[in-house]
């Protein structure tokens, strides 16, 4: 196999076979291709595209470039969720703990930020002491014990896709249909799901800002793993603006206990949160409708057993087991915060979704470089959403910063990504559609 002349064919615009795809992403997880080489193979595939029999063969090559999990001595069903990713979208991290609180086993595997979207990762990782990358034991005994466990991938669950992953993020090479659903599944795949739903976003602030685009993504990747034997779904929501009314890492995580103890009422991310839940306890048999299963998430954040299963989680891989009760003993704050103001009077109509992301990034709390190091403690609080009277003066939104220059420079960026309207505007239904 020379990988410059499967390169050369896939920029052509030629199909590619099975067994060269096999090759390539074998190379790649050996280490035997350059950063340069797999650069442009994802921009080749970016431009060119692939037929779904080649989106199949990448995905399968992935998932089989390392281990496969079995969960034999696990009684519950094996279910997971994943989300294109998006701007304030802590889904993951409240959703495992009910899904696991509900009778479901999620072993979750997740990523860090992508472009301008947060990662779960990141997030997890503000946590002091959670371990991400537990071995093969300690994974498979949390999510036995605790019912749930979000992790990211190990150097032996789908290499090949931990490289490729990095490498996209910062060649422009993200939104990719192909890619995208061959890095998802993959990983999936290779977790041993019996049951999986998908969030794909669309919006400003998604990778797929297309209503169309998102709905040819959504229906590849449930027809991609649904012919693998992964009983799959997708729903389709709103990422025209943040998620939470959070972006960041340790302001997302506040947010996610926040959530489990009952002060998120209310709010899209409540409606997004648990429509997933349904879907997955209607999916793995668990529930028999979508509203016997909302009902049953909500009793399990009421009850407080999905705060329970996430205290227990963490503290099982590695972190502080009264996270849940002390989260500000453990999670870092920025030494500066900074309030934003409205520049005038009216209904906050519009915002650039992807705009706050950048910001985020911009404060140092995402990455540029796959070694990039981030600060966990910077991003934007208290973030009003779209629909909401504002008088001019009144803050809209909290920066969180390492310094006064970074805050009054992320103050008005932040600013600008707002728009502020006399009339009040009509809201995108933060759920547009299921496949």
């Amino acid at each position: 196999m020379i990988p410059q002349e499967i390169i050369r064919r896939k920029r052509n615009g030629e199909e590619l076979g099975a067994a060269d795809i096999k090759s390539f992403i074998g190379a790649l997880a050996a280490g035997q291709l350059s950063e340069g080489q797999i650069g442009a193979f994802a921009m080749a595939v970016w431009f060119k595209g692939m037929s779904r029999a080649e989106i199949v063969a990448l995905t399968l090559a992935m998932a089989e470039s390392g281990d496969r999990l079995q969960w034999v001595d696990i009684d519950r069903p094996i279910a997971d969720k994943h989300s294109t990713g998006g701007v304030g979208d802590n889904v993951s991290l409240m959703l495992a703990p009910i899904a696991a609180a509900c009778g479901l086993a999620v072993p979750m595997i997740s990523g860090r930020g992508l472009g301008h979207t947060g990662g779960t990762l990141d997030k997890l990782e503000s946590i002091p002491g959670y371990t991400i990358t537990p071995d093969a034991d300690l994974f498979r005994r949390v999510v036995k014990e605790a019912g749930c466990a979000i992790i990211g991938q190990t150097g032996a669950l789908a290499p090949a896709d931990g490289r490729l992953y990095a490498v996209r993020d910062v060649t422009a090479t993200v939104d990719s249909i192909p890619l995208i659903t061959a890095s998802i599944l993959s990983k999936k795949l290779a977790a041993g799901l019996q049951t999986l739903v998908l969030d794909v976003k669309v919006g400003n602030g998604a990778f797929m800002a297309d209503r169309v685009q998102a709905e040819i993504l959504a229906h590849s990747l449930v027809e991609v793993a649904n012919g693998a034997g992964v009983k799959t779904s997708a729903l389709i929501t709103d990422m025209n603006e943040p998620l939470a009314d959070c972006a960041g890492n340790a302001v997302e995580m506040r947010n996610c206990l926040n959530f489990l103890a009952g002060r998120k009422t209310g709010t899209r991310l409540e409606t997004v949160v648990l429509a997933f839940a349904a879907e997955m306890l209607v999916k793995s048999g668990i529930a028999v409708s979508s509203d016997e299963g909302e009902s049953m998430a909500r009793q399990a954040l009421s009850s407080g057993r999905a705060a329970e299963v996430f205290a227990r989680m963490v503290s099982m891989l590695g972190g502080p087991a009264d996270l849940v009760e002390n989260p500000e003993k453990y999670l870092a704050r920025a030494p500066v915060e900074k309030p934003v103001r409205a520049s005038r009077s009216g209904w906050l109509a519009a915002c650039d979704a992807r705009g706050i992301g950048v910001s985020v990034i911009d404060l140092g709390g995402g990455r540029r470089h796959p070694a990039d190091q981030i600060d966990h403690r910077v991003g934007f609080s208290a973030l009003l959403p779209l629909g909401t009277r504002v008088t001019a003066g009144e803050p809209i939104a909290l920066v969180h910063a390492a310094d006064d220059a970074a805050a009054e420079g992320a103050a008005a960026a932040l600013a600008v990504h707002y728009r502020i309207g006399e009339e009040e505007p009509e809201l995108t239904p933060v759920i547009a559609g299921l496949i």
